[in-house]
């Protein structure tokens, strides 16, 4: 028990990737790591159920689940009515087909859909008709791309209580991490995308135009928008409300459009598919519960871990990057690691802090979290990503370190650059 948290912590994270390859099963992989750090961190048979109860149960978590199970619903659909083959086809007719992989999870990654990464990952293989590119490169593809704003896109949760936290303006935040999404985009095409090959013309071009094709998409993000902007209760009511009412909407749009008949409704609500990912999303919310949880003695398990790395004595400078870094990896959540790293970093500045002082401090932070969240294990978005290629999540966390390292790399020199 005197083993530090941090340690505690990684060593569940490295029980979920080693029990996954061993095990060949995910579900299992996540539950045996929750139940070691359950225990490890000193919480009862009597806590651990309690605990367990409140977060499977939470209004939070019914409607996360329910919006992962729209997602699958809502890309099954697409999928049924020929929408995704069109899709993809439109724009073959003005980009390759390996430009059109980076493309589509980058178009829905402007909308802010927990497990958004499932929903784009049918796009990715359909523009790989004749599966010259392999599974896990798709993954890799699919995973990268579809994150490749949550660095400024001010829709994004985190971006928008990072940007509260640090006492910026929505445009500061937008402009300042504009070089960093053109980082991570450059680094995702040199060290990613360019390793898959795809031979011209095997995607057959589509008269479909764009615009049209991605209605239930534009669905999606206007309706969020508009409950967002001229219903803001809707969202105090539950942060996942007005994102589950976008997609129910666009369900409804797209039948409209192009009509299911029953017999493929039943394919569509009863798949499998969506039960074992409502299974695999709870299980790791549940692990999130005992990341949030207070410890037996009464300590928050984050506080906890400040503290004993501020007992380490590692340098200011060293400690705000560090910190946000091991709360993403550990969360798996962006909301997360800003919560619970950003308040300490920007209380050390004083109220007095300039701008470019916040900026700074902001760069320093948000990206090193971030990569955290992108390299998570508990991720939901690499977990759901690495499921439906049927991937090992060790091997597609292989390829992003590189662009991962020049995310951090870039983040550093522009920190370092606004302290001065």
């Amino acid at each position: 028990m005197s083993v530090p948290i941090i340690v505690k912590i990684l060593i569940s994270l490295a029980l979920i990737l080693v029990g996954n390859k061993l095990l060949k099963n995910l579900s299992a992989a996540v539950a045996l790591a929750t139940v070691a750090l359950a225990f490890w961190t000193g919480h009862s048979p009597r806590g651990m159920g309690q605990i367990v109860t409140e977060r499977f149960f939470s209004l939070d978590n019914g409607l996360l689940l329910a919006v992962v199970i729209l997602v699958i619903w809502l890309s099954s659909q697409m999928d049924k009515t020929g929408i995704m083959r069109d899709l993809v086809g439109s724009l073959r007719a003005f980009l390759s087909p390996r430009s059109a992989m980076a493309v589509l999870p980058a178009v829905i990654g402007l909308l802010p859909m927990p497990g958004g990464a499932l929903f784009s990952a049918p796009l990715v293989d359909d523009c790989d008709e004749k599966d010259e590119v392999p599974a896990l490169l798709k993954s890799q593809i699919n995973y990268w791309f579809r994150h490749v704003w949550e660095l400024t896109w001010p829709l994004y949760p985190g971006v928008i209580l990072a940007t509260d936290i640090a006492g910026l303006e929505v445009w500061q935040v937008f402009l300042v991490g504009i070089p960093m999404m053109a980082t991570s985009i450059t680094a995702g095409y040199f060290f990613i995308l360019k390793k898959a090959r795809i031979s011209a013309g095997h995607t057959t071009p589509s008269n479909h135009r764009f615009v049209v094709m991605m209605l239930p998409i534009i669905t999606v993000i206007v309706v969020y928008l508009l409950i967002t902007i001229f219903l803001p209760g809707v969202g105090q009511i539950n942060k996942y409300l007005p994102m589950l009412i976008g997609i129910a909407a666009a369900i409804l749009v797209l039948q409209y459009r192009r009509p299911l008949g029953w017999s493929e409704w039943k394919g569509v609500l009863f798949s499998r598919r969506a039960l074992n990912m409502a299974i695999i999303v709870a299980l790791i919310r549940i692990y999130g519960a005992f990341i949030e949880a207070r410890l037996p003695g009464g300590t928050m398990l984050m506080d906890q871990m400040r503290m004993e790395l501020n007992t380490l004595g590692i340098p200011l400078i060293l400690l705000i990057m560090v910190l946000p870094f091991i709360s993403g990896l550990t969360t798996g959540i962006s909301v997360g690691f800003v919560g619970a790293s950003l308040p300490i970093a920007f209380s050390l500045l004083g109220p007095e802090a300039s701008l470019a002082e916040r900026l700074g401090t902001l760069m320093l932070t948000y990206p090193f979290g971030f990569i955290g969240v992108m390299l998570s294990p508990v991720h939901v978005c690499f977990i759901v990503t690495s499921e439906h290629f049927k991937t090992s999540l060790v091997k597609s966390m292989g390829r992003i370190l590189i662009p991962s390292a020049i995310v951090l790399a870039a983040s550093f020199a522009i920190g370092i650059l606004l302290l001065g």
